[in-house]
């Protein structure tokens, strides 16, 4: 893993010259952190200049797998990673503890509940999870292609 990259393994080759961004937050695993999450997803997206169609889809998917951190797992906090490569956007969250099979997509039958990863899955390009590599909870991320209306004066952050 890249130094300051802790969420997201290197699974992407970048070439020379492909402008790579990361912005991290972490929040107490509470209901009202899935609102805050929103925000800054938001916030940093706006100011990467993301077309509204890739925010609008990157702020649900962070909504989703920030709920789910809350709703399935004994977490206390939840870590979120943006990352931005090229025209690729990932975004991954960290649990401190999981269920052992992993996330699942598996709609239940109550009507408010277990859609979650559908959404996810629907709004992504590609997703999926893994331990985290020091044994502290499970990552889930999802990729998402975007557009960029303007790429001058994004900040690296993280």
């Amino acid at each position: 893993m890249a130094p300051g990259s802790a969420l997201i393994p290197r699974l992407m080759d970048l070439s020379p010259g492909t402008e790579a961004l990361r912005y991290c937050f972490a929040l107490p695993a509470h209901p009202e952190s899935v609102a805050g999450a929103r925000e800054l997803t938001r916030a940093r997206l706006d100011a990467w200049k993301l077309d509204q169609d890739a925010c609008d889809a990157a702020v649900l998917v962070v909504s989703e797998l920030v709920t789910n951190v809350i709703v399935h797992t004994a977490s206390t906090r939840v870590v979120c990673e943006l990352s931005r490569f090229g025209r690729r956007l990932r975004i991954a969250v960290q649990d401190q503890g999981h269920q052992p099979c992993g996330p699942r997509l598996r709609p239940s039958s109550d009507d408010e509940h277990g859609r979650g990863l559908l959404l996810v899955d629907a709004m992504s390009s590609a997703w999926g999870s893994h331990d985290a590599g020091d044994a502290s909870g499970r990552i889930v991320w999802a990729e998402l292609p975007h557009g960029v209306e303007q790429l001058a004066g994004a900040e690296r952050a993280c």
